[in-house]
């Protein structure tokens, strides 16, 4: 006898937009990422936006999901540990990286 069992999932968007629980703040800011993993060489990337739990970032480098980095404002104080949650290819060549904060800590720009 063959027993079927029926299980409620739900799907998973291909926009990482949908998932987040919180509005992103537009914002064009070259951060360093690197890596806790010192054989993994760091990087430069340009946020997209931004918000206190996570920031879109374009790379010119992939990066693995749930990679753990070191994230740093090069134009002001914003320092934070940081978890790959995705990485996808864009047309131009790049990587969009989707990072999730931890400790988060600083300014994305100096004012002024």
């Amino acid at each position: 006898m063959d027993i079927v069992k029926t299980v409620n999932v739900e799907p998973v968007s291909p926009n990482p937009a949908a998932q987040r629980g919180e509005e992103r703040t537009p914002l064009e800011v070259i951060v360093d990422l690197a890596s806790v993993d010192l054989r993994t060489p760091a990087q430069a990337g340009v946020t997209v936006n931004v918000s206190a739990r996570g920031a879109r970032v374009l790379t010119t480098q992939p990066w693995k999901p749930n990679d753990r980095l070191n994230v740093r404002s090069l134009l002001g104080t914003f320092r934070s540990r940081a978890r790959v949650v995705y990485c996808v290819p864009t047309n131009d060549n790049q990587f969009a990286v989707g990072l999730q904060f931890f400790v988060a800590a600083g300014q994305w720009r100096m004012p002024g």
